[in-house]
C-alpha cells in the first residue's frame, strides 16, 4: 500500500511527459502499482493481518492512484492540437471527472463521519470491482498516447497493427463505460448498506 502511494506522483509526472519513453514508464509503473492493490489485500487476508489502519490506507491509496491516472489523461486529452484523441470519448468529458471524483469525495466524507461514530468502513466488493475497472481503463488510456506516438514515428501498419488498434479502441470504450456504471452502483451500495448510520441523529449512540 505504501509503495502504491509513493508511486502515484511519479506516475502523474511521467504520464504528462511528451516523451514516449516516459509515457511507457508511467504505464509500467501504473501496472505495478495496480497489481499491489490486489496483492496487499491477498497477503493481509492470507496472513490474518487485516487492520483498521489498512482498511483506511487502502482506499486512500486507491484514490491517489485514480488521481494520478485520470488527472494526466484528462489534461493530455484536452491539450491543444492533441494528435490522438481517446477512442470514442475524444477529450475526456468533464462530467466523467465529476462522476468519478464526486463519488470518491462523497464516500470519503461518509467514511470520516463513520469513523467519528466508531465505525471503520472498509472497501466493499462493489468498490473493489469499480477500482479494478477504473484501473483497466486507466492503463489502456496511459498506454494509448505513447503507443500511438511510436506507431507514427515508426510508421506501423499492417493487419496485426489494425487488429491491435481495434482491440485497444474497444478496450478504452468498454472499460470506461463499465467503470462509470460501477462507480455509481458502488456508491449506492455504500449508502444503502449504511443507511441506518446516515439516518441516526448526531447525539444517538
Amino acid at each position: 500500500t505504501v509503495v502504491r502511494i509513493a508511486a502515484c506522483p511519479v506516475i502523474f509526472i511521467w504520464a504528462l511527459s511528451l516523451d514516449p519513453v516516459a509515457g511507457f514508464a508511467a504505464f509500467v509503473l501504473f501496472v505495478i502499482a495496480a497489481v499491489t492493490d490486489l496483492w496487499d489485500g491477498y497477503l493481509a487476508r492470507k496472513n490474518k493481518q487485516v487492520t483498521d489502519v489498512g482498511k483506511l490506507l487502502d482506499p486512500i491509496a486507491d484514490k491517489l492512484l485514480l488521481a494520478s491516472t485520470f488527472g494526466p489523461i484528462y489534461i493530455i486529452s484536452h491539450r491543444a492540437g492533441v494528435e490522438w484523441p481517446l477512442p470514442f470519448w475524444g477529450a475526456l468529458p468533464v462530467w466523467i471527472m465529476i462522476v468519478i471524483f464526486g463519488r470518491e469525495v462523497l464516500i470519503t466524507v461518509f467514511r470520516s463521519y463513520a469513523a467519528r461514530q466508531g465505525h471503520v468502513i472498509a472497501a466493499g466488493p462493489a468498490g473493489k470491482y469499480k477500482a479494478f475497472l477504473q484501473n483497466l481503463f486507466g492503463g489502456g488510456a496511459l498506454l494509448w498516447y505513447p503507443l500511438m506516438a511510436v506507431a507514427r514515428d515508426r510508421d506501423w501498419t499492417g493487419m496485426w497493427w489494425s487488429v491491435w488498434i481495434t482491440f485497444h479502441e474497444w478496450w478504452i470504450l468498454v472499460m470506461l463505460a463499465v467503470a462509470l456504471f460501477l462507480t455509481v452502483y458502488s456508491m449506492g451500495v455504500y449508502l444503502w448498506n449504511y443507511r441506518a448510520m446516515l439516518l441516526r441523529s448526531p447525539g444517538e449512540a
